[in-house]
């Protein structure tokens, strides 16, 4: 498993009965996790301090409880800076799980010895983005959400990369990769983080498990003759890290060589020592 162990700012005190007690800076979260199947005693004391909690619906949803909690506060990740609020589907804006992809492709651009070009899709807040930009490489943002890509810039300009060369574009990810085939545009890496399911800002519906693949192939046909790496995030239960692993090598590995390693991704457990996971990445790189 990939864990993303290197956080001051956050930390997942402790987990239980389908929740997890989270720290963001200095407010302490309570929010609900597929994954916490077990039920243990509530020792941690910030159990009793929450600052906020999300109660989901047996009919579905959920809402927030707050607790002396602000509607916006900042949380930091080594030179990156990022924005937080509360809003729907318990989401907070980040998902901390992936700094440690964030690591890994930062590494690749730092010591590549050449311009890289990345195209991040599904870009949501823009994690994958800044630290690609301050990793050195030119991005292109993508995604469908104009709130989103508005949120991702406050968190550029947070992280002192507002005169970053990223280009902001709120687009459907796959309308977009078909233009810049049209026009024979090309990226040394693609991020991609995909939802299990979304509708364009048109309409279009993505159902993951229909789309995936050929969305694979699609982006691979705007790869550079030598790109770096090619990166997909997955939150959905069916694709486990051997299915990743096996659209990447499929499609490519055929075409460019190199190797591909999936696993997944999780966050360490303070107060128990216990690995969260946290979905599943696939990660392909020369």
């Amino acid at each position: 498993m990939w864990i993303a162990d290197q956080w001051k700012d956050y930390e997942v005190i402790d987990t239980s009965n389908g929740e997890k007690l989270e720290r963001w800076g200095k407010y302490i979260l309570v929010r609900p996790d597929p994954q916490v199947i077990w039920n243990t005693p509530h020792d941690a004391i910030e159990w009793k301090k929450k600052n906020g909690h999300y109660h989901r619906s047996t009919k579905g949803g959920g809402e927030w409880e707050f607790f002396n909690l602000p509607g916006e506060w900042s949380i930091q990740y080594k030179e990156l800076t990022f924005n937080l609020k509360p809003f729907s589907f318990k989401h907070t804006g980040l998902f901390p799980e992936q700094a440690t992809n964030w690591d890994w492709f930062s590494e690749l651009i730092k010591n590549a010895g050449r311009p890289i070009k990345v195209l991040n899709l599904f870009a949501y807040t823009g994690g994958a983005t800044l630290a690609a930009a301050k990793a050195g490489a030119s991005v292109t943002h993508v995604d469908a959400s104009k709130g989103m890509v508005t949120w991702a810039k406050e968190n550029a300009a947070s992280s002192g990369l507002q005169d970053a060369p990223i280009r902001w574009l709120v687009d459907d990810c796959g309308k977009f990769v078909e233009r810049e085939i049209r026009r024979g545009n090309k990226y040394d890496a693609i991020i991609m983080d995909p939802p299990s399911y979304g509708r364009g800002p048109k309409g279009e519906i993505w159902k993951i498990e229909e789309s995936i693949f050929p969305f694979i192939e699609l982006t691979s046909q705007i790869l550079s003759d030598n790109p770096l790496f090619f990166l997909i995030n997955s939150y959905t239960t069916g694709l486990q890290p051997a299915v990743l692993s096996y659209m990447i090598n499929t499609v490519i590995v055929k075409k460019f060589g190199g190797f591909v390693t999936a696993d997944e991704i999780g966050l360490p457990v303070s107060g128990n020592g216990l690995v969260l996971p946290c979905g599943a990445s696939g990660r392909w790189q020369k």
